[in-house]
């Protein structure tokens, strides 16, 4: 199993992805596998509110960034980076409404347990996966990462697609148009990288399930 050092987790911090807590907490080896903000930069907001990092953010909570800023959070067994200008909302239910990405891209990592996702172009179920999703209007890209995931675009029902990938091997926009023949369409593999997948999951505790391959953004 592909176990990313602390070296090369670094090498991406410093390249700008985190804040300087988490820097110092992998540097020092450290396990924050703590719930809440692990990481802010620029203007966050939990609830409408100025957010900062250590901050508890959970079940009903909607996390926004504005322009330029990010976000790394935990809640649970899953890990979040939060990319700029996005909105998501979390339900109180994972199994039906565990969050809705209102606007924006969010990479994601998963423990167990069904989990509902929603966009707004489709209804995506996953278990123990890492994703990553960009919302566009009247489109959604969605890269399941690793694992399994049940997408049902809202376009067009019949069309619910069950894919499994361990590699990005499967990548794909999917479309509000239902006068399209085919509402989800291949995509390449863009914005985000098996360092933030490693990192997000270091966070909870786990490594990513692939093997030590890598690609170029």
């Amino acid at each position: 199993m592909f176990q990313p050092s602390r070296r090369t987790l670094l090498r991406a911090l410093a390249a700008g992805s985190l804040a300087a807590p988490l820097r110092r907490a992998l540097a020092t080896g450290a396990a924050p596998a703590v719930p809440g903000l692990r990481g802010v930069r620029g203007e966050v907001r939990v609830n409408d509110q100025p957010a900062h990092a250590g901050q508890p953010v959970g079940p009903g909570d909607t996390v926004t960034t504005g322009p330029g800023a990010e976000a790394i959070y935990v809640i649970g067994d899953n890990a979040f980076l939060q990319r700029d200008s996005s909105t998501v909302r979390f339900g109180i239910d994972a199994a039906t409404d565990f969050m809705r990405i209102v606007s924006g891209k969010l990479l994601s990592v998963f423990g167990h347990g069904d989990k509902r996702i929603t966009v707004s172009t489709a209804v995506i179920g996953i278990r123990s996966t890492g994703c990553y999703i960009d919302e566009t209007p009247g489109s959604t890209y969605f890269c399941l990462c690793y694992g399994e995931a049940e997408i049902v675009p809202i376009a067009a029902p019949q069309q619910r697609e069950i894919i499994r990938t361990r590699h990005h091997d499967h990548p794909m926009v999917i479309h509000a148009d239902p006068a399209m023949p085919k509402s989800m369409v291949p995509a390449d593999v863009i914005n985000h990288t098996d360092a933030e997948l490693a990192m997000l999951e270091s966070l909870v505790g786990r490594v990513p399930p692939f093997a030590g391959t890598t690609y170029r953004r």
